[in-house]
């Protein structure tokens, strides 16, 4: 297994810290023997990156999506470096405070549309940075969450956001896969991000996912990124325009859970 992705080259996006799910699949990715590159927000956000990049021998790029020209600007060096590119990881989410933690009934124009690019477009834009890259085929993965087809409390504007990102996933597949390129939504469980600190009750959250999975148990950042690594190797050529749930089976149950009921 360790020669798995031996020789194939990867781009993670959305690494924050070593609690970051992005962080996971960049472990997994390198320990089956792919070359990485990772990106990092800004320079606050550097010193918690360079170091875990440092331990997977992997290019350290700067990458703010809502920056101009900056998604350019990474596949260009990709180019130069590697000249072309066999998976892409698509970790990056946002949405202002006070629109998630809010009714999506009172979500403002100007922060639904943030969410939404910063969230979904930007994977759509990645798409078509790397199409080029990967003339041998390639793969092309981004996260969602449960959310996006069931109604999960606190979850809000973040439901119709994911719900868009994993509509395009198919609509991306049914476009790329002449050319032998995959494309997946990966769908954890709950897992304590700092992204997923947004989110109200989320301790709560927490604790009824895991006593409401089949497995009793939900994963973690290793459990989803071995998951996804597995589907960047040519054994899974044929699979594309799934959603992938890593989650001990939560999506099976009802997520309309209300805190301090089972």
């Amino acid at each position: 297994m360790k020669d798995l992705l031996q020789g194939k080259k990867v781009l993670v996006t959305g690494i924050a810290n070593d609690q970051s799910i992005a962080w996971g699949c960049a472990k997994a990715f390198h320990a089956f023997g792919a070359e990485l590159a990772v990106t990092y927000l800004n320079d606050k956000a550097r010193p918690h990156v360079e170091p875990l990049a440092a331990q997977l021998d992997a290019a350290l790029l700067p990458l703010d999506v809502q920056q101009d020209g900056a998604l350019e600007a990474v596949f260009d060096a990709l180019r130069t470096r590697w000249g072309r590119l066999d998976a892409v990881l698509h970790s990056i989410a946002f949405a202002p405070k006070a629109d998630l933690q809010g009714r999506l009934t009172d979500s403002s124009r100007a922060g639904f549309l943030q969410a939404m690019d910063v969230s979904c477009h930007s994977f759509i834009r990645m798409a078509q940075l790397a199409e080029p890259l990967m003339d041998r085929g390639g793969t092309l993965f981004t996260m969602s969450f449960l959310g996006a087809h069931q109604v999960v409390p606190h979850y809000n504007l973040m439901g119709p956001v994911k719900a868009a990102l994993e509509a395009s996933v198919r609509y991306l597949a049914a476009e790329l896969g002449p050319r032998g390129i995959r494309v997946h939504a990966i769908s954890p469980g709950p897992i304590r991000t700092r992204a997923a600190s947004g989110l109200a009750e989320f301790d709560a959250l927490l604790e009824q996912a895991a006593q409401r999975a089949p497995a009793h148990a939900l994963a973690g950042i290793d459990d989803v990124g071995y998951a996804t690594a597995v589907l960047a190797a040519d054994a899974a050529r044929l699979m594309t325009g799934s959603t992938l749930y890593v989650d001990g089976g939560y999506h099976l149950m009802d997520a309309a859970w209300q805190p301090g009921k089972p």
